[in-house]
């Protein structure tokens, strides 16, 4: 039963909300749009066998197909932000439905464009851009596309994977349903036997981070205890997902499901490697003194697993309030100039933030960007100034994309995911450096600071760095054909976060049920990403410590590039190497001393 405390989304008040009317009026008119881009399918469809005619064919077919994948993208991101505000709402999950049908029907009817400019050879792309300057724009679009050619198959299996996209989809789908409308928490006690409302994004948004030992416990055995029952079910919609991959990987002709989930990165297996084991082995025995004085910080006999985020200094939970953050998080990205604040004050201002905590709300943070619209941020907000952190981040992702989409074309908006979470976390170390400058002469706050920044790395560099580490596990046992049991997927888990934290955090067996709480895990190699992303983060923000204005004209222009270089070529254009295996342990280093000025502070 859901707690009578709890909020449903008609309950909260609509400022708290972000305004879907900016992509559609109303639902009535999204259903039109859905109607329409089905039916608009055809009109793309002329194009079939065609694309290798002219320059000046080619050029029109990507234009028709670019201005379509905007209208599609608006349509599928308006229901995706439907069932994510609330996932409970019966017509949330029939628009959800709804457009993962029409997305499957349009895939499998446009499918051969993709397939058909694979038959060009470069000299033959080489010679149409001569032919038509315009095409130059998508110089990269075409390369990238033919970088595909060896694991492409024949246009009739293609369209047929495609017809089959929502069934491909359907353990994220099950998943994503399960969490946001299925799965119920008991409600939960507190140190002075309080009873509190218990539901995943108050424990992850809230609990997990408690000074109150008792209610910060409860919690996390209300969030086991939960998980629990639901393991079994979780470990086949994981284990479908892992089968599909590897099978899709063998069917394309890729040496290992890694080599395929690398590919759209544009990453190597290099780049893979180094992010997971250099971070490893060089953090752990910086976290584990951190670990070793937080239980003596807290008084502990034993630090627990649900421990490790517990503030250092329970008395000092500094409170803001939403708009009090709004305005700390401009000051502290003023740096970035009137073009980049312009976007972020729209963002505060205008709605594009949901922050209300409702039954039904998806867990979690994200940033969803429709190009041709504006971004949308979900968070849950709690009035604390840890928030504020993790609204600074998902503003870096929305200041980034303002931008590409200002500069760029659809098709060459978004860059890698090896660097998509460097603008996020490089907000959250402009607001932490902001936070120290302001409260110089506040040794606490300072110090509250400096936890907050460990806490973006403990987010970055180990609970996502742990997931990739898991992942490369599940990997490689699915490729040798090991059952992804449930037993297997918690001892997996488990091992991961044992050999990282060693003695000095006592594990309990639901630590290896955390699998469960990442829908990382049906997007490909998507959590190591963020370590990568927060080692370009890491130097650019010494950079602009160091070198103020150059720097931040740099890292916008980087932001402006959008999509239109690859990873490597993108990141050094902000003046760092992403080759050099030595920048990682640049950023593992700074977290190390980060942990001494904590250390250093309280035996002055």
């Amino acid at each position: 039963m859901i707690e009578e405390s709890r909020r449903y989304r008609k309950d909260v008040p609509v400022e708290q909300t972000w305004d879907l009317t900016d992509l559609f009026p109303d639902k009535k008119s999204w259903e039109k749009a859905l109607k329409d881009i089905v039916e608009e399918a055809d009109q793309i469809t002329t194009f079939k066998g065609k694309l290798s005619e002219n320059a000046n064919t080619l050029l029109q077919a990507i234009n028709s197909v670019e201005a379509y994948q905007q209208k599609v993208i608006h349509v599928a991101v308006y229901a995706n932000l439907l069932v994510s505000a609330d996932g409970s709402d019966p017509v949330n999950q029939g628009a959800a439905a709804k457009s993962g049908a029409a997305l499957a029907a349009i895939r499998s009817k446009i499918s051969f464009f993709e397939t058909e400019l694979l038959n060009l050879t470069s000299s033959e792309i080489e010679q149409f851009i001569e032919d038509e300057p315009g095409l130059e724009t998508y110089r990269k679009y075409l390369f990238d596309i033919l970088e595909q050619k060896e694991h492409i198959l024949s246009p009739e299996l293609e369209e047929a994977l495609s017809a089959l996209g929502e069934v491909l989809e359907a353990p994220h789908n099950i998943f994503s349903r399960s969490k946001q409308s299925d799965i119920q928490f008991k409600s939960v006690t507190d140190s002075q036997g309080k009873t509190q409302p218990m539901s995943e994004p108050l424990y992850e948004e809230s609990y997990e981070y408690s000074e109150d030992t008792v209610l910060r416990r409860n919690a996390y055995e209300s969030f086991i205890e939960t998980l629990e029952q639901y393991k079994n079910t979780y470990a086949a919609a994981y284990q479908t997902e892992i089968t599909k991959q590897v099978q899709l990987s063998k069917l394309r002709k890729y040496d290992s499901v890694t080599d395929m989930l690398l590919a759209p990165q544009q990453a190597t297996t290099e780049m893979y490697h180094n992010q997971l084991d250099v971070i490893q082995e060089k953090l752990a025995p910086h976290m584990q003194k951190y670990a070793k004085l937080l239980k003596e910080k807290l008084g502990l006999e034993e630090l627990r697993f649900c421990d490790l985020k517990a503030p250092l200094d329970p008395a000092f939970n500094p409170s803001t309030s939403y708009e009090e953050a709004s305005e700390t998080i401009l000051n502290a990205l003023d740096i970035m100039g009137p073009e980049y604040i312009e976007g972020m004050k729209k963002a505060l201002s205008d709605r594009w933030v949901d922050r209300a905590e409702n039954v039904g709300k998806a867990s979690g943070a994200f940033c969803s960007s429709p190009y041709g619209a504006h971004p949308y941020i979900l968070v849950t907000w709690a009035d604390k100034m840890r928030n504020a952190f993790i609204l600074a981040h998902e503003l870096g992702h929305a200041g980034h994309f303002y931008l590409a989409g200002k500069n760029q074309t659809l098709f060459n908006t978004r860059p890698s995911t090896y660097f998509i979470e460097a603008p996020s976390t490089l907000n959250e170390l402009l607001l932490a450096d902001h936070l120290m400058h302001a409260n110089k002469d506040n040794p606490r706050m300072k110090r509250w600071v400096i936890t907050q920044l460990l806490g973006t790395y403990y987010h970055n560099f180990i609970t996502h760095l742990l997931e990739g580490a898991f992942q490369r596990k599940v990997y490689d046992l699915a490729e040798k054909g090991t059952p992804l049991t449930a037993d297997v997927l918690c001892r997996e888990k488990r091992q991961v976060l044992e050999s990282f934290w060693g003695d000095t955090v006592t594990f309990d067996n639901g630590a290896g049920l955390t699998w469960m709480r990442q829908q990382h895990y049906y997007m490909g190699l998507y959590p190591y990403t963020y370590s990568a992303g927060l080692t370009v983060s890491t130097t650019m923000a010494k950079r602009i410590r160091e070198e103020g204005q150059p720097a931040v004209d740099d890292w916008l222009n980087v932001l402006k590039s959008g999509g239109t270089k690859r990873p490597l070529e993108l990141i050094n254009d902000a003046g760092i190497d992403m080759s050099n295996p030595k920048n990682i342990e640049i950023a593992v280093d700074y977290v190390g001393s980060l942990i001494d000025k904590l250390i250093e502070s309280y035996s002055e």
